[in-house]
């Protein structure tokens, strides 16, 4: 697939706009980005950038509740949103027959939610539910990105549990909602996203259509989320009734991923040097030769790569038997990493792992919805959506001395290791 032209501009409210036409398909995606997730909610109001989300579904002042749903998919289309580290997203992707509609039904959301009474008790208990679901009574639930950052962080922002705390779901009011709304979901603290089968000067007359005059509020200050690193290395131990095996995480801090991304992909070709495909490194040694561990993986950015700003965490992550002392599976990763340290990966090891890399890039960009969102988060937060395609080229070129720099700052005297340990009576 050809790198499509983009086009960008900002309207009068502040909303950024991003056109990536690709008409080879009759299909288009719309997403909206905005400036806000996990790390951006105050104290006291864990999860509510999460239930917020939630709220965005629920209708505004011109639809009812479930009309989104309905417009959408009478039209053949699909639609979600996700709440991530530094941002919360909403997209559709649709017949390109119906991308005025789909622009119509973004901008009526930016325009004014229905914040109601019924809404917010409604979507309290559906993230409950959702967190019961995929947390409380999940083998593993919420490992390692719910119970490492605390252990490797200590501000509220980088530590909290982004998920949703029930104590504090319950506390939120409909002023939270509407100072949230206010505060946060301001155009000018947006990225709107469309790809696909569009006729540029056409989207642009649409857009300003429909998002011209939702009203201009001033853009949220971010602050800096920057703490210093761990001067030493600090463990904590997670008791899991669910659990069959015990599970370890260690937690490390990477380079600024907007500031120092040659650094921060580095990092990307060391978690593959290191766990990607039998022939790795820690997959020969502690799941084929030792062996220590049943399974092993390692990744930068506990959501995935380009998902936040910094810090920004690289993890290695195993499940092993009781019978196997955590102490030696941490020595066995010291020694590989200080073997990377002292003696770069071989060129046809590099290879290998770019190859893939690149490899998988093109194909997720592929698709028309990965598409779209790439580019809006791109956008938003490097502020170059085009860096998107950029990135595989740029892995491609990592060097095997910088992967060897990158494993000599995964030090043992500045990490976290979480320790999971079934519970007593937990599922065998």
């Amino acid at each position: 697939m050809a790198e499509p032209v983009l086009h960008r501009l900002t309207l009068d409210n502040g909303l950024r706009v991003v056109l990536a036409p690709d008409r080879s398909a009759p299909v288009v995606g719309v997403s909206v980005h905005y400036d806000v997730g996990f790390r951006s909610e105050p104290e006291g109001r864990t999860g509510f950038a999460h239930l917020f989300e939630h709220l965005m579904f629920q209708g505004s002042e011109s639809l009812e509740k479930l009309a989104h749903f309905r417009h959408v998919q009478g039209s053949g289309g699909s639609f979600n949103g996700s709440t991530h580290p530094d941002y919360t997203d909403y997209f559709e992707v649709l017949p390109s027959a119906a991308l005025e509609r789909a622009l119509f039904l973004e901008a009526d959301r930016m325009r004014a939610p229905k914040l109601t009474a019924e809404n917010l008790a409604n979507q309290i208990d559906v993230v409950k539910e959702e967190i019961r679901l995929n947390v409380l009574n999940r083998p593993y639930g919420g490992f390692p990105w719910i119970l490492l950052p605390p252990v490797l962080y200590n501000t509220f922002p980088n530590a909290h549990n982004g998920y949703g705390d029930f104590t504090d779901l319950e506390q939120a009011s409909l002023e939270d909602c509407a100072a949230f709304f206010d505060t946060y979901y301001a155009p000018a603290n947006a990225v709107l996203t469309v790809a696909g089968d569009i006729e540029v000067d056409r989207a642009r007359e649409l857009i300003e259509k429909h998002f011209g005059d939702v009203p201009a509020r001033p853009r949220p200050q971010r602050p800096s989320f920057a703490e210093p690193r761990p001067t030493s290395e600090i463990r904590e131990t997670h008791a899991d009734p669910h659990a069959p095996l015990p599970a370890l995480a260690v937690g490390y801090r990477m380079p600024d991923p907007v500031g120092e991304i040659d650094a921060y992909l580095a990092h990307l070709v060391l978690a593959s040097v290191l766990v990607d495909g039998d022939g790795s490194r820690l997959q020969q040694r502690l799941v084929h030769g030792e062996p220590l561990v049943t399974d092993i993986n390692a990744g930068a950015g506990l959501f995935g790569p380009f998902e936040a700003r910094d810090p920004d965490t690289f993890s290695i992550t195993a499940m092993h038997t009781p019978d196997v002392g955590v102490d030696r599976i941490l020595g066995a990763v010291d020694e590989e990493l200080e073997s990377l340290a002292a003696q770069p990966p071989t060129s046809d090891e590099l290879a290998r792992v770019t190859a893939r890399w690149s490899a998988m890039l093109h194909a997720e960009h592929d698709r028309l919805v990965n598409r779209t969102l790439g580019f809006g988060s791109f956008e938003l937060l490097y502020g170059d959506a085009a860096l998107m395609h950029e990135v595989a080229d740029r892995i491609a070129a990592v060097s095997a001395d910088q992967v060897s720099h990158a494993a000599k700052g995964l030090r043992p005297d500045s990490r976290a290791v979480l320790l999971v340990e079934p519970a007593q009576g937990g599922t065998q």
